[in-house]
């Protein structure tokens, strides 16, 4: 794309979260360090681990050795102290904390390195083709290996944002532990100082530069900008806001309607039922640029007739979404109910009632 603004950063990306769709990007996938940005997916497989009942945020963990021998960021974790799932989210989230990511993950997975192997084979499946982690942290003074791009963070940073309490943690700007003796602060500034933010991640190291991917919603639009190698903090945050705050002036979401008196009739032949009304799919809102609202339009496509048997959820004619030629959303008309086709009794039956009554059933 090219940039309407210059990014002070060596890489960065803007998306619309509920599609995916890019809105900007530079050098989005060259492979660099993310820092403290890798633990968005240990807070991922975190929230799923919550999310299928394997753990709940009730959940004592004893913190390890390996855990408190971590260093950078940390909330100074001793050996043998127990604190809930709750409270050690909170510290990652919040403060970034590397012990606390590293018990988590020693909690989900059992060990530091079966969580490694999970946080890859996630990126993975996510298609984050360029990625690859060798700790839940994002520490890398020893490491050369750990590698992620800002399109990557941004598909793992959409996958996060999926789990809603996930912004309980991450808006909140001050909290404490252990009675209020352990004090919290964000370290994504855009929380307190950017209206509408709702995250995510800050990352800081000498081969990282500073990072952050931020995440905000404005009027039911979700955007996360992610922004890599800044060389200060301000400049990261700068880009940041940037980046959000075109996107917020420069695009809006629109609630298609499509108008019920379209969606007309299919014909069954040899069926149970002779026509069937097709099922309109809940349409999402659509990504537009503002002040373009009325220029996308619908494209209505209905089989004429189908022969039975029909099974439910049949597709029967689609709905296209068409902006400057090209259809930007595409959803399936389907039958709402099975029918089955008519046996030699039921099709005889049928005929003796329409001699009867002059009426064919619908």
């Amino acid at each position: 794309n090219t940039l309407p603004f210059e990014i002070d950063a060596v890489s960065a990306i803007l998306i619309e979260a509920s599609s995916g769709k890019v809105l900007l990007e530079k050098n989005a996938d060259e492979k660099l360090y993310p820092a403290s940005i890798t633990k968005i997916m240990t807070m991922l497989l975190v929230a799923e681990a919550i999310d299928c009942a394997k753990i709940t945020l009730e959940d004592k963990v004893t913190a390890s050795a390996n855990a408190c021998s971590k260093g950078g960021s940390q909330i100074w974790l001793e050996e043998g102290e127990t604190m809930t799932v709750h409270e050690l989210f909170k510290a990652v989230a919040v403060g970034s904390a590397n012990d606390a990511a590293t018990a988590l993950g020693e909690y989900v997975s059992g060990s530091e390195t079966s969580f490694v192997s999970a946080m890859n084979e996630r990126a993975k499946q996510l298609g984050m083709t360029n990625t690859h982690f060798d700790n839940p942290t994002g520490l890398d003074d020893t490491t050369d290996t750990h590698l992620t791009t800002a399109r990557d963070i941004a598909i793992m940073s959409r996958e996060l944002l999926k789990h809603q309490f996930i912004e309980e943690y991450t808006t909140i700007w001050m909290d404490t532990l252990r009675n209020g003796e352990t004090e919290l602060v964000n370290t994504n500034k855009l929380v307190r100082f950017y209206s509408g933010t709702t995250g995510l991640k800050t990352g800081t190291t000498s081969k990282a530069g500073h990072c952050v991917s931020a995440s905000a919603r404005r009027d039911g639009l979700n955007l996360i900008a992610v922004v890599l190698g800044s060389k200060d903090g301000t400049r990261r945050f700068e880009a940041a806001k940037s980046m959000l705050t075109w996107g917020f002036s420069n695009h809006t979401l629109l609630q298609p309607q499509i108008n019920p008196e379209l969606i007309t009739g299919v014909t069954v032949w040899y069926g149970e039922k002779n026509t069937i009304i097709p099922q309109v799919p809940e349409i999402a809102p659509i990504l537009v640029l503002k002040g373009k609202e009325g220029e996308v339009t619908s494209e209505i496509n209905i089989t004429g007739d189908v022969e039975a048997p029909v099974e439910k959820g049949q597709t029967l004619g689609t709905i296209k979404f068409i902006f400057e030629g090209k259809a930007i959303a595409e959803y399936n008309l389907v039958s709402p109910c099975d029918v089955r086709r008519l046996t030699f009794f039921n099709s005889v039956m049928r005929i003796l009632r329409f001699l009867a009554t002059g009426a064919v059933e619908s």
